[in-house]
């Protein structure tokens, strides 16, 4: 694959990386707690298995902004566009105007959003339609749905999704839309009418539901870039099964980051995001 056709990837080296505030149940108890050299060893193995099939780009750690390298939250890419994330929480509204001029320094066509919206993290594009899975509850406005399929515009169905478990705060860190079309996910994380509209849209072989104990291992939040899926970790036969569908799991241990809520998928941004293309 050559550096003009490989999908390219955001991240953020934990260079200012703490658990210095509690937004998230997985902060509970760990305030101060983040081993920070053990973090930017997690972080370069990641970094460096991504780098093996996307080509990587990087944003600077601003100080005081701990939770800047979880990336996923810096927006949401669509074909050149950018709507920036809209945070909740203040601990994390100082990282918008960061991301915002990234964005713009490199030629995306930014749209904010004056409602709470957190990226990436919540707005998952399908791989097999032309589909938006978006996830609230916890964080974003359920009315960024509405907003969101105003900026997509009639090619893409935005799907929402309601989150009902708090330690699954974002959409990310518990579905994953992969490149052959499957969708891997923790049916317990949502609602009933979330699930139906999953099952609806999704025929069961191309559903591969995780148990709770890969749910907490968040192997959820997965970087799946063709065959290729990057996790913290996963059960002997959650990647048998996903070796069966064509895919080849890569687990790198990423438990620093889970100290504030976020692994393998957190800590990226796709910045070419495909839609309709192949992953």
């Amino acid at each position: 694959m050559s550096a003009d056709t490989a999908p390219r990837v955001l991240m953020c080296p934990p260079t200012h990386f703490a658990v210095d505030y509690e937004i998230n149940p997985w902060m509970a108890g760990q305030l101060g707690s983040a081993d920070v050299s053990r973090a930017a060893r997690q972080w370069q193995d990641l970094h460096a298995l991504v780098s093996d099939v996307a080509t990587v780009e990087l944003i600077d750690h601003v100080a005081g902004l701990p939770d800047m390298v979880f990336t996923a939250n810096a927006g949401l890419i669509y074909r050149g566009r950018a709507v920036p994330s809209h945070f909740r929480h203040a601990e994390r509204a100082g990282e918008e105007p960061h991301f915002t001029r990234w964005f713009a320094e490199r030629d995306f066509d930014v749209t904010p959003l004056d409602i709470e919206f957190e990226g990436a993290g919540d707005a998952l594009f399908d791989r097999a339609a032309s589909r938006l899975w978006f996830g609230h509850g916890h964080r974003s406005d359920a009315r960024a749905a509405t907003a969101l399929q105003a900026w997509l515009g009639d090619e893409v169905d935005v799907v929402p999704l309601r989150l009902v478990d708090p330690r699954f705060y974002h959409l990310d860190t518990c579905l994953c839309p992969l490149a052959g079309g499957h969708l891997m996910y923790f049916p317990a994380a949502f609602d009933a009418q979330a699930n139906a509209a999953i099952e609806a849209r999704v025929p069961a072989e191309r559903r591969i539901a995780v148990g709770e104990t890969d749910a907490m291992a968040f192997a959820c939040n997965a970087v799946n870039l063709g065959e290729t899926v990057i996790v913290n970790r996963a059960s002997d036969a959650l990647e048998e099964q996903l070796a069966r569908h064509g895919y080849r799991l890569r687990a790198t241990p990423l438990d620093e980051f889970l100290k504030a809520g976020g692994s393998a998928k957190c800590l990226t941004l796709r910045l070419d995001e495909p839609g309709l293309r192949a992953a």
